[in-house]
């Protein structure tokens, strides 16, 4: 598929990324601590049961210019045995205010860098959610590792503690595109990890990669897609580079390296996609790629699937998440929590026994229901009003009345050959898949006045 250039220059505008409803930047610092405890015991009477699991590690022996994540410079483990101390803590804090029947389906670790932790932490993390959660029959225990700091007995220790999903930040296999991003290639042979990862039953792969960098274009990155693709790994990721440098600074210097054009990383991102979908892979959402027997592609065929901060999910392994460590955002039914960035003050106010919430965010009815319209156009391509009718035990009218229901907006998408839609539902086109961000924008009453800074849709 090729995108018409008038489609580029007239949606790639500023518009929220979605991975919460509201956006985090409408998180507000008058939710406290005392507010976090109120909703934990709150959400063992809300509608979705199970525990997913955040484990936030903040800590990276190296910044890639790229990052917007909360990171932490540092290769000292004794500053990680600190942190690592409190983060138990806060995980038994949580557990006295959870209902001790409900079950965790889905452990996710993120960063950071997760896997520059010593095993042993990392055993002493797990060790502490295995005795004090029990879990469904076939949970997601995942980590996002850096595969230059993967090896055969990281791999195996993991496996041991019950890991199946690993997710290698590959983000290009450019090596002048890595150089200059700051960014460590794997030493051993990404083909050869994820043979070592496949060795055992029931794991499975994701290679994640980044488009729109200094020294990408469209050729060097089809070679990189192409070069996954004989990896065949189960599911795979093609991020849009988010440049966002006034969250982050060390964004500014791929500026004097030179960001692609939207034109440019465009291309690129045609290119992944027509090569992944001709080569034995499902287009999900909006950036990831799966093997047609993958969950997530049957969730996809079954319009069940889900998104939380930690990527695509199904029903089953959905739950309320719980997240711990330095700027882990917690995301219940009815409430966002986020913890301070800070690592030092996070350690300070666990082990004081306080929780350590910055920000948070405490959702309505009616919010309720746009973060459900919302999720279902990015994640399933089509809503249906009377489903979200019968969801939330009201009318048609209502659901409508609720977002911003505006003909003439989805006049001008039905123009430009993004969506349909009647009286009872929208549908995305193949086409507006691409931007689907804009269409989920267009229905969000909070950006009719939003003053907060997005990245770019495109």
């Amino acid at each position: 598929m090729k995108l018409p250039i008038e489609l580029i220059d007239k949606y790639n505008i500023p518009v929220p990324r979605y991975t919460s409803y509201p956006p985090a930047n409408f998180f507000s610092s008058e939710f406290t601590s005392d507010d976090y405890v109120q909703w934990l015991q709150a959400s063992n009477d809300e509608a979705t049961q199970n525990i997913s699991i955040y484990i936030h590690i903040p800590f990276c022996p190296k910044i890639c210019h790229y990052c917007g994540c909360n990171t932490h410079l540092t290769r000292d483990t004794n500053k990680m045995r600190v942190y690592v101390d409190a983060l138990k803590k806060e995980i038994l804090m949580v557990k006295q205010y959870l209902n001790p029947d409900r079950k965790v389906a889905q452990v996710h670790w993120g960063g950071g860098t997760p896997n520059s932790l010593p095993p042993i932490m990392v055993e002493e993390i797990m060790q502490v959610i295995h005795e004090n959660f029990i879990f469904i029959d076939k949970p997601e225990i995942a980590m996002e590792c850096h595969p230059a700091m993967l090896d055969a007995a990281y791999i195996k220790k993991l496996v041991d503690l019950k890991f199946n999903r690993f997710s290698l930040g590959i983000q290009d296999f450019k090596q002048e595109v890595l150089d200059n991003v700051n960014r460590d290639a794997s030493i051993i042979p990404v083909e050869e990890l994820v043979e070592m990862i496949r060795a055992y039953d029931g794991t499975s792969v994701n290679l994640d990669f980044i488009y729109g960098l200094p020294f990408q274009d469209e050729n060097s990155f089809a070679e990189t897609i192409k070069q996954a693709i004989e990896v065949s790994p189960d599911r795979l990721v093609t991020f849009s580079y988010a440049h966002v440098p006034w969250v982050k600074k060390s964004q500014k210097i791929l500026e004097a390296r030179g960001l692609p054009s939207a034109e440019k990383k465009l291309a690129m991102f045609e290119t992944g996609f027509n090569l992944l979908t001709e080569n034995g892979y499902n287009a999900i959402g909006l950036d990831h790629f799966a093997k047609p027997d993958d969950e997530l592609n049957v969730a996809l065929e079954n319009r069940t699937l889900h998104r939380n901060f930690q990527g695509y999910c199904t029903r089953e392994t959905t739950g309320q998440v719980y997240a711990f460590g330095a700027t882990g955002i917690s995301q219940l039914d009815s409430t966002y929590a986020q913890n301070a960035k800070d690592t030092n003050t996070y350690v300070e106010r666990i082990n004081s026994g306080e929780f350590n919430i910055e920000k948070g965010y405490v959702l309505n009815k009616t919010q309720k229901i746009i973060r459900h319209v919302i999720n279902e156009v990015m994640c399933n391509f089509y809503v249906s009003w009377k489903e979200v009718a019968q969801l939330f035990s009201t009318s048609e009218e209502e659901i409508i009345a609720t977002i911003i229901y505006d003909e003439t907006s989805l006049k001008d998408f039905v123009s430009d050959g993004l969506l349909t839609f009647t009286a009872d539902e929208i549908a995305i086109s193949d086409l507006g898949k691409y931007f689907i961000r804009n269409i989920a924008a267009s229905l969000d009453p909070m950006m009719k006045n939003a003053t907060q800074k997005f990245s770019k849709a495109l």
